[in-house]
């Protein structure tokens, strides 16, 4: 009997291993409660979806009625906009969520939520976003519409099929293509890294119109469409925008604009 307990000990302790392994967050802030996403979504009426994302992430994919309280927000206009919620939504869980597993926002929102604003009813949604729509579509939004096929979401797989090296991006990215820069002006800070062929045009509402209009003439011009941002992370959900356009042959930049200070020169010369 003794051996039987101690069996059963060893594979709950090697499950719980398996599992954190999977969500790292667990074990990187042990202090942060956590909910399981069947749970979450069994106790949807009496929590707070709280979107610690970029906005132009909330605004592509996002949990139906989810708040948005991005985690770069100052400490002083997080904790205004989560009292606010919480005045809004009294006894109610807050639920923070991110992009998914290993993504660690929405622990790090859901510790400054208890640390620094001192809320008791804070909790990380590590699953993400990503596991959420796939189980429960009709509960997401997708370019502020419901999600009614899932097929929409895009795979890493499907993201990489549109990645193109640094290097050879920079040798073919000529007047033959339409050229974008979706940097913000901070992150551009005057360098352009193909100038007189790009368009440099930031994800944000001031630049909607210019933006709708500069992918207009793109699908006339039925040119292929050469997209990069700061790193290679803003595109992969800028690819919704693009197929939402019914753009289909389009690139990004591997790496983003930092890749090119990384392509030797000699290379660029060839």
């Amino acid at each position: 009997m003794k051996r039987f307990i101690t069996i059963m000990m060893l594979c709950l302790v090697t499950t719980s291993l398996w599992a954190n392994a999977d969500f790292p967050g667990r074990d990187r802030y042990p202090k942060v409660k956590y909910i399981e996403i069947d749970d979450l979504y069994n106790q949807r009426d009496n929590v707070v979806y709280i979107d610690a994302r970029s906005p132009y992430e909330y605004e592509t994919l996002r949990i139906k009625n989810a708040k948005l309280v991005p985690l770069t927000l100052s400490p002083s206009k997080f904790e205004k906009a989560l009292r606010q919620i919480v005045s809004e939504n009294p006894g109610k869980k807050l639920v923070f969520y991110c992009n998914g597993h290993t993504c660690m926002k929405s622990y790090k929102a859901a510790t400054r939520a208890t640390s620094y604003v001192g809320l008791k009813n804070a909790y990380s949604f590590d699953a993400g976003i990503f596991d959420w729509a796939k189980k429960y579509p009709s509960e997401a939004r997708l370019l502020g519409k419901e999600l009614d096929d899932v097929s929409k979401l895009k795979s890493k797989a499907e993201f990489k099929k549109h990645l193109m090296p640094a290097e050879k991006f920079i040798k073919t990215a000529n007047d033959s293509v339409a050229i974008l820069d979706i940097r913000d002006r901070i992150e551009r800070d005057g360098f352009y890294v193909f100038s007189g062929y790009e368009e440099s045009i930031s994800l944000n509402d001031k630049d909607k119109v210019k933006l709708e209009n500069f992918m207009a003439k793109v699908v006339k011009s039925k040119k292929t469409l050469y997209v990069y941002d700061m790193v290679g992370k803003q595109v992969r959900w800028f690819q919704y925008y693009i197929e939402s356009k019914g753009v289909k042959d389009y690139y990004f930049m591997e790496g983003g604009a930092e890749a090119f200070f990384k392509v030797p020169l000699n290379k660029l010369l060839d």
